[in-house]
């Protein structure tokens, strides 16, 4: 354990001294330039990775020129400049603004996208994945904020270039949820705290019953319910396991 924590301090502090590092080096000014040769700029910079100096570039272009030619692929771009840097406070500010600003604009479908895909990798920690330390307990506010999201862009939008993969993106949330409610359900059990535990794998079946976890927590309602001594409520929850899972 002291040797992972080590570890772990100095990963952390090796990042954030690499941070520290390009932000130092990429806080030139931006030139005076006419605003396509800077978007030309911010354009290559974001093809080549540099999200950092991209993002510098557009901003600069954002507050000189909020009403050119460039204004909204200026503030589309931020987003994406912003996401790729993980700054989620930034991005989805500015997917909030454009969304407000330009609710009938043709990429609107695109921010509202962008939105899933930011919540979502705010949801994916890297220390956590980097250890190997399973992430089922975690804090899923950042994933239910995502599913809604993806959920949103479908009703308005089911059309967009963007429905499929998004669709495929809410099926890999809503395995997480499923996990996130039946690890809340495992901890009441280790606890004994049958009616807790009784109620959030009942919730987990209603809610995610196209899920892996619908099993796991039908056991655990099976198990509750006896432990409670409601032996019909057992009895159902071990029948409808058995007609799902026959075999098992």
């Amino acid at each position: 354990m002291a040797k992972q924590s080590s570890l772990w301090l100095t990963l952390t502090l090796t990042l954030a001294l690499a941070a520290t590092g390009c932000s130092s080096s990429s806080k030139n000014d931006v030139p005076d330039e006419a605003p396509e040769v800077l978007y030309q700029d911010a354009r290559e910079r974001l093809q080549a990775g540099n999200y950092i100096r991209a993002a510098e570039l557009l901003e600069a272009m954002d507050s000189r020129y909020p009403f050119g030619a460039y204004s909204n692929q200026v503030q589309l771009d931020l987003i994406y400049a912003y996401y790729k840097q993980d700054d989620t406070v930034r991005a989805l500010a500015n997917i909030d603004r454009f969304i407000r600003l330009n609710p009938n604009h043709p990429s609107v479908d695109y921010a509202r996208y962008m939105r899933g895909l930011t919540n979502m990798s705010a949801d994916y920690n890297f220390f956590q994945n980097l250890f190997n330390i399973d992430r089922a307990d975690r804090d899923p506010t950042y994933a239910r904020q995502a599913f809604a999201d993806f959920r949103q862009l479908l009703r308005q939008h089911p059309d967009s270039v963007y429905a499929a993969d998004a669709k495929a993106r809410m099926i890999s949330l809503k395995n997480r949820l499923a996990r996130y409610d039946l690890a809340v359900a495992n901890y009441y059990v280790k606890r004994k705290a049958w009616l807790a535990a009784a109620n959030r794998a009942k919730f987990v079946v209603e809610t995610y019953p196209d899920t892996e976890q619908l099993k796991p927590a039908l056991e655990i309602m099976e198990q509750a319910y006896n432990k409670l001594g409601l032996t019909e409520m057992a009895n159902h929850a071990k029948a409808v396991l058995k007609a799902n899972y026959p075999a098992g």
